[in-house]
């Protein structure tokens, strides 16, 4: 069984400007047990992003890679160079794909001398609905046979998926909404303490924490309901 995280709280800087986030990075690191990165802030400022991020909390760095393995594998081992905690790949993209990344991810590690980060394989993204959508728990199966080290599941999946997958999986929940927030643009949402308890390890929270007037209030409060 993977140790639970003593925080499990990954804050999403969500920016375009890099002194802001900065800013909002360092309010938040004595507080958040990780710093999010996607594709606004990592397309406006790119790595020096990521590393300015780091100094104030492991960063998990959201690029959802996808594409052939070889681009991958290549892309996985430049995200494990800059010394990010873990990140991302789609698991659609398939279990050779996944397989690539985390060769990428060892082979840029020990380039690096950092830790290898976790990979972690997108199955069904928090802001997507309908009957129509891949199984999640197929995708989650395929992408640990792989080599995953975890996966970032939808808070009405993350039981079902904790269930196929067991206990030796990490489980990343996005969207995650604190009672009487709204849920902005996701659809598939939790409280922090209901992804606990489904089986999540990390919970990705954004915009209730970073919109507020006291962005580490808000993510210390969340923490002690999670207490």
């Amino acid at each position: 069984m993977i140790p639970r995280p003593d925080n499990p709280v990954i804050v999403a800087i969500d920016l375009s400007d890099m002194h802001e986030a900065e800013r909002l990075a360092a309010s938040l690191a004595d507080t958040a047990g990780a710093l999010k990165v996607g594709l606004e802030l990592f397309t406006a400022a790119g790595p020096p992003a990521v590393v300015a991020v780091g100094r104030h909390a492991p960063v998990f760095l959201d690029l959802k890679l996808h594409d052939i393995p070889t681009t991958v594998e290549r892309a996985s081992r430049n995200c494990a160079r800059l010394g990010v905690a873990m990140f991302n790949v789609h698991a659609l993209g398939g279990e050779a794909m996944v397989a690539a990344a985390v060769r990428g991810a060892r082979q840029g590690s020990e380039d690096a001398g950092v830790p290898t980060p976790m990979v972690l394989a997108v199955t069904v993204l928090s802001s997507l609905s309908g009957e129509s959508l891949a199984s999640p728990t197929s995708l989650a199966f395929e992408a640990i046979s792989a080599g995953a080290d975890g996966l970032v599941v939808s808070g009405e999946d993350v039981a079902a998926v904790r269930e196929v997958v067991g206990d030796d999986v990490a489980l990343v929940v996005p969207g995650i909404r604190p009672e009487g927030s709204n849920g902005d643009d996701q659809v598939r949402v939790l409280t922090p303490r209901a992804a606990i308890e489904a089986g999540a390890d990390y919970l990705v929270i954004g915009r209730p924490i970073t919109r507020a007037p006291d962005p580490a209030g808000v993510a210390r409060g969340i923490l002690l309901e999670l207490r």
